[in-house]
């Protein structure tokens, strides 16, 4: 397995040097990720995760993550600065540390697939880990980001579930679960879930009541180490976001609940049903009571910024909210591990692999219907999807699993064993990567709407993704440093990726906590045009920074079609915004993005009183 994870990582390396080499940290998550390290080794405080270069004027804002993803990025660069410099080391650190959970989530498929399928059959789970493109994309150089490290923890999840020694099992479910809360609550759903079926394994089985009972002692001291070691000063108050003592608590009484069920562990099935239930009942009605307020959304956003921004985040919407040619590719592999796992738990209802599969069948169905929540669910869908998909490719070749019948009569039973196994394996793996291609071949470029480029004519990008990669691009960003320091009125998307580049700071970033510098940013570029230089002013903003047709904008001028923006690109200048001249960009060609200077001191001059052109 390490050296099939050695393998990946040096075609990622070499297929993605371009990327690691001009820092192309696409996602607005990955530049935020490299500032917090950025500020910690530059001596901001452990437990202060404040972004002091968003919205300075008010004092930063904070983000709600914690360290503990910190650490590698932090260590990789402090490694590689005596050898490279810290310019260098900081793009290997960003190139090599999503690679460093992968090897983990590797790990935990191969277990699976051993206690449930054969010894023999993990390596055609991480071939099938290969064919999950939503998955894989969160290990890809660059992705420093914190999903990689929680998907990794939810493969070892899916290993304990299927342990067959009940302490070990749910030892790993238990510190899993309590490190991916600790890095945030992306995956509370699937840590809840998680915890339910260890419940249900007990229920059904009185002997598993060591996995329940290690799991609630895990779980419980995990979460409160996490937040001792973790949880950032604005964390310490409650909050329904991250892993405050909101969340603190409710996993302590989980785990003490749980601990407290296996020690009086009865032998009637039903009284250990009822006995569930009311703990459960127990930890709703104490949340209820105690924290009302995170009864609604865990963000806590006002409703003009839940409408504005966060109810459009497109990887916050249902699956069948979207394209089929988007969503099909997304829920395909998951149907089949559900399939796969339904299937391999029927087979397995005589044998002692009964409870494993069906705890990894309910995992499995549970991920899948995430995704009728929200498409954001498929990596985590795909994960799960691989030993419920690798069961059913071993069945799907059943003659590879007599073939050896024949052989045995002509070279011995020794010969035809080994050369069966090895038949078994590279026929299966085989028989995926010719799925895998006919897939990639035929099928998807069949939903592709008929928008795939001639050989050798790549398709020409759209404006918005065109806007969206120039004006991230390193060289061109940089030539901003051609002016002092300043902070720049920009975009919402843009606000990380131009921290993380120049020297300037933003008014805000794509973050719930920033909710006020948000819906300013959204207001500033809205409405009327002299709403623009009051809001500019609250936050101290000397530049005004825009870049036409970034997709952010195109719900600038959809909400605002007489707003600043709208006028703005019409060519409609105040007379307040004087253009601030740049050098051109590498190769002549004119910048992507265009710069004023904000005078305060001028009047505001209507447009009937300008001077004609």
């Amino acid at each position: 397995m390490a050296l099939f994870w050695v393998i990946v990582v040096a075609w990622f390396l070499y297929d993605r040097q371009g990327n690691i080499y001009w820092l192309m940290l696409s996602d607005t998550d990955d530049n935020m990720r490299l500032m917090q390290v950025r500020a910690w080794l530059a001596g901001q405080g452990w437990y202060d995760l404040r972004q002091y270069r968003l919205d300075p004027a008010l004092g930063g804002f904070d983000i709600h993550w914690s360290r503990l993803v910190d650490l590698p990025i932090a260590a990789l660069i402090l490694a590689f600065k005596p050898f490279v410099g810290t310019a260098t080391a900081e793009k290997w650190a960003c190139g090599i540390a999503p690679l460093l959970p992968l090897s983990v989530a590797m790990l935990g498929l191969s277990l699976a697939v051993r206690r449930l399928v054969a010894p023999w059959a993990w390596p055609v789970a991480l071939v099938v880990l290969m064919g999950c493109t939503s998955t894989m994309s969160m290990y890809a150089p660059m992705r420093i980001d914190h999903h990689g490290w929680q998907l990794a923890f939810l493969a070892l999840t899916v290993a304990g579930l299927a342990d067959p020694k009940r302490a070990r099992g749910g030892a790993v479910v238990g510190l899993s679960s309590a490190a991916s809360l600790t890095i945030g609550l992306e995956l509370l759903p699937y840590c809840a879930m998680a915890g339910a079926i260890i419940a249900l394994r007990w229920i059904w089985d009185r002997e598993d009541v060591r996995r329940m009972q290690v799991y609630g002692l895990t779980l419980g001291g995990g979460s409160a180490l996490g937040f001792a070691l973790f949880a950032s000063n604005a964390n310490q108050v409650l909050r329904c976001d991250a892993l405050t003592p909101v969340w603190l608590s409710v996993m302590v009484t989980a785990g003490a609940l749980l601990f407290a069920l296996s020690l009086i562990n009865p032998a009637n099935r039903w009284l250990r049903l009822a006995l569930a239930a009311l703990a459960g009942a127990i930890i709703v009605a104490g949340f209820t009571l105690c924290f009302p307020q995170c009864l609604g959304r865990p963000e806590q956003v006002s409703d003009e910024l839940a409408n504005t921004w966060l109810n459009n985040v497109r990887e916050a919407r249902p699956i069948y909210k979207h394209a089929f040619k988007t969503a099909f590719p997304m829920a395909v592999l998951p149907v089949i591990g559900v399939l796969g796992a339904l299937f391999a738990t029927w087979r397995a209802r005589r044998s002692e692999a009964l409870v494993g599969w069906a705890a990894v069948a309910l995992f499995t169905a549970f991920a899948s219907a995430m995704l009728l929540w929200q498409v954001r669910a498929a990596p985590a869908a795909q994960l799960l999807a691989v030993p419920g998909s690798v069961a059913l490719l071993v069945v799907a070749v059943p003659w590879f699993l007599s073939i050896r019948e024949p052989f045995a009569r002509w070279i011995g039973a020794g010969p035809a064993r080994i050369l069966g196994m090895l038949i078994r394996v590279f026929g299966t793996v085989g028989a995926f990567l010719l799925l895998s291609g006919l897939w990639a071949g035929l099928v998807v470029p069949l939903f592709s709407g008929g928008n795939a480029a001639k050989p050798g004519k790549p398709a020409p990008p759209d404006k918005v993704t065109a806007a969206n990669n120039a004006c991230a691009r390193m060289s061109n960003l940089r030539i901003l440093n051609d002016i002092p320091a300043a902070t720049l009125f920009t975009h919402v998307d843009m606000g990380p990726r131009l921290i993380t580049v120049t020297h300037h700071s933003g008014i805000a970033g794509p973050y719930h906590r920033n909710g006020r510098a948000i819906l300013d940013v959204h207001h500033a570029f809205t409405w009327a045009t002299p709403n623009f230089r009051p809001i500019a002013a609250a936050h101290k903003a000397q530049y005004l920074l825009i870049c036409p047709n970034m997709s952010e904008t195109t719900l600038y001028r959809a909400r605002g079609p007489n707003g600043f923006y709208a006028q703005l690109v019409k060519g409609e200048v105040p007379n307040w915004l004087e253009p601030v001249p740049l050098r051109p960009a590498p190769g002549g060609k004119p910048l992507p993005f265009q710069l004023w200077k904000i005078r305060y001191d001028l009047p505001e001059v209507a447009a009937s009183q300008k001077p004609a052109k």
